[in-house]
């Protein structure tokens, strides 16, 4: 191509989940339904541990943290897609799109950040139960938040900052609902080999190092419920575990199976996968921890009576 059709666009086109004009309602009621449902559940939760004494532990920190994280992920992408459906558009623009992908690459690894200090909470709490308070107090809790803030920031800083030397093709269209850098790298018409490289090494960063300690902490747990000889004693100790265990396999195997599945790359498989770890997930999330633990469901029951009683 000639160097002038390589200047930097004002706009993008996304492309969307469907072009058909028939589904765009269903769409449209379909998105805007999970996203209530998502903000007023995680909201839910927040306020029900914030009003509860009995919840002001870590591990409910760290809940209450990831809550109003997922409520900041899925506010990045599916309110634009909302509008560009109402007004019957598929632009956003270039100043736009980086700052979708800045946050959207900063909640997306502070899930998994969070899940992260979230296993390594539940080791301390199963295999160092008489030094719990002292091990995970209250300095150590908001430093392990405040970290993973610093990582993520400069994390995605970097990749925004390496995306504005990419020049792209006027009316360049990205094959998603939202400016994905797996996509925009895709479409984008200079060489990109220094932000894949940098793609990779955030990919570790973000995803695969969090996992491995996922995994590392419930090997621990496993290792030390293993010496317990009471099977009533190893089913109370893991119970603890469930919600986090479910919320961890929804947004990993959602996340890990549209990356490492040669065949979500098709644009259409990519943007389906991609609903599923960036809106079905944090719509769960409330629910799985809802259900599943009874100190939240109790602290919530105690909300709604509060709130019945109130003039």
């Amino acid at each position: 191509m000639e160097a002038g059709n390589h200047t930097r666009v004002s706009e993008f086109f996304l492309q969307g989940l469907s072009d058909d004009p028939e589904l765009q309602p269903l769409v449209f009621g379909l998105f805007l339904f999970m996203y209530l449902v998502t903000v007023l559940g995680n909201l839910l939760i927040i306020l029900a541990i914030l009003s509860d004494s009995n919840l002001h532990t870590p591990m409910y920190f760290f809940l209450s943290n990831l809550s109003s994280v997922d409520i900041c992920f899925i506010s990045t992408t599916v309110p634009k897609m909302l509008v560009n459906i109402q007004v019957h558009s598929k632009d956003i623009s270039y100043t736009g799109c980086l700052i979708q992908v800045y946050f959207f690459m900063i909640f997306a690894g502070m899930d998994g950040f969070l899940l992260t200090v979230m296993a390594y909470d539940r080791y301390v709490a199963i295999c160092h139960p008489l030094h719990y308070t002292v091990i995970m107090n209250p300095r150590l809790c908001g430093l392990l938040v405040l970290v993973c803030w610093f990582i993520i920031f400069w994390v995605s800083l970097i990749h925004v900052l390496l995306m504005r030397r990419l020049t792209f093709c006027p009316g360049t269209e990205i094959p998603h609902f939202f400016c994905e850098v797996v996509q925009i790298l895709k479409v984008a018409c200079s060489n990109a080999l220094i932000n894949n490289i940098f793609l990779y090494v955030s990919t570790a960063i973000l995803g695969v190092f969090p996992l491995i300690g996922i995994l590392f902490s419930y090997s621990l747990i496993v290792s030390s419920l293993m010496r317990i000889s009471s099977a009533a004693g190893k089913y109370k100790a893991f119970s603890t575990c469930g919600s986090h265990l479910s919320v961890v396999s929804l947004y990993y195997g959602t996340s890990l199976g549209l990356y490492f599945n040669p065949s979500a790359t098709h644009s259409s498989q990519s943007s389906i996968g991609s609903v599923m770890y960036t809106v079905v997930t944090p719509m769960l999330n409330p629910f799985i921890y809802s259900l599943r633990n009874k100190d939240v469901k109790g602290a919530l029951g105690r909300l709604h009576n509060r709130g019945a009683l109130c003039p």
